[in-house]
């Protein structure tokens, strides 16, 4: 993991209109719908989509699993270009003392393909606790899960189309 390269890119195309899936990116009401892996809640989701606006989220696992209480995440928005672009942070794991085990950095690009988008993800982990190490395993499954609930709150017919799901170990 380094601040240098990205360390996941997925590209998914989406069959909904891109304003359609940037307003699931910037409704609070729809992000919380598809945030976290399947079955996985957001019961608290509270996100000001503005180059400097927080986010702040619980993320809820089933019953019975190791995130069954909800977890916090917060973070801010960086850079913010509808229809096409969201730049934030995510921080994940409090580590009791008021900072984060997890800091990553993310980018996401719509791009309208026909009517449709091609959502392109590219997340740089800028921080994170050894304890932690084991969830990163978990991150490309994880995101890729969200994005699927994704496409369905977009369009409930939707077929997800991947063109690309890799950890990255080269330089870009």
């Amino acid at each position: 993991m380094s601040a240098n390269k990205p360390d996941l890119v997925l590209t998914r195309l989406i069959d909904a209109p891109r304003e359609r899936v940037w307003k699931a990116w910037t409704d609070p009401e729809q992000f919380a719908q598809w945030w976290g892996p399947h079955h996985f809640t957001c019961p608290v989701c509270e996100i000001d989509v503005r180059p400097g606006g927080k986010i702040y989220l619980h993320m809820k696992g089933p019953d019975g699993s190791q995130f069954s209480e909800p977890m916090p995440m917060g973070g801010e928005f960086l850079e913010v270009a509808p229809p096409e672009r969201i730049v934030f942070t995510a921080l994940a794991f409090p580590d009791g003392k008021g900072g984060w085990k997890l800091d990553n950095h993310n980018t996401v690009v719509l791009a309208d393909k026909d009517g449709k988008t091609e959502l392109t993800l590219t997340v740089i982990v800028r921080k994170f606790s050894p304890e932690i190490a084991q969830a990163l395993t978990g991150m490309k499954e994880g995101w890729s899960q969200s994005l699927e609930k994704l496409a369905v709150i977009v369009n409930p017919n939707n077929k997800m189309g991947v063109y690309s799901a890799q950890a990255l170990g080269a330089p870009r």
